[in-house]
């Protein structure tokens, strides 16, 4: 296991230095879903939610996650995001929606956690702006599919299903 680095020599929590890295293109592909009714999906895709047009604003807001997703975990660094990406793509027959979220930088540290984070206030928000038609919706699933970039190089995640 390769050693951590937000922990100095007395165990306490540090923000890393990576000033003396190097700038490199940095990528990373997250991806998640959320389950629900099929009623709901069907709302969905035919714009009956009363809150509005819910892939829209759930993309609007992964974008603006991945933006601030140094406010919102303690040690990320802020970073200029080049893009963010963030898709759908409902499957009515499982009835759920997988979200992805592909983020892009150019800088010293990697843009996982807002690929992450992406995917995540994305679903949040279909559920926010569905829970009045459906409480038993799930989201699962969130986890980082593939990174490109930095000392590490290109990640693939080998759980991920082909």
């Amino acid at each position: 296991m390769e050693k951590l680095t937000h922990f100095n020599k007395d165990g306490k929590a540090i923000m890393v230095d990576v000033g003396d890295k190097e700038s490199t293109r940095r990528v990373a592909l997250a991806r998640g879903e959320i389950r629900m009714q099929p009623e709901t999906l069907r709302r969905i895709l035919d714009k009956q939610i009363e809150k509005g047009d819910v892939f829209d604003v759930a993309r609007l807001a992964g974008i603006m996650a991945a933006k601030k997703t140094p406010e919102l975990i303690p040690l990320c660094h802020p970073l200029m995001i080049n893009s963010v990406a963030v898709d759908f793509a409902p499957d009515t027959e499982k009835s759920v929606v997988k979200i992805e979220a592909v983020v892009k930088v150019n800088g010293q540290t990697g843009v996982e956690m807002e690929a992450l984070t992406a995917v995540s206030v994305a679903a949040l928000t279909i559920y926010d702006m569905c829970k009045a038609v459906d409480k038993t919706m799930l989201i699962s699933h969130v986890r980082l599919v593939e990174k490109q970039g930095g000392l590490s190089g290109h990640f693939i995640n080998p759980e991920e299903p082909a």
